[in-house]
């Protein structure tokens, strides 16, 4: 899992790379290197926090 996903903690906002269209995105869950993410347009997402580094939004 790369660093930054790492300290990703639910209730931070996120966007996915290679999923613009997906919006906005909440963190449910770190575990594991699983993340949980509620995505405004596409909903609950599992990422594999190894192969997908999201992106952090601290002002939306």
């Amino acid at each position: 899992m790369s660093e930054m996903n790492a300290l990703l903690e639910p209730g931070q906002l996120v966007r996915h790379p290679a999923c613009p269209d997906w919006g906005l995105g909440q963190v449910q869950s770190n575990i594991g290197g699983k993340i949980t993410v509620n995505f405004e347009h596409e909903g609950k997402v599992v990422i594999d926090g190894s192969r997908i580094e999201l992106i952090p939004v601290f002002d939306s």
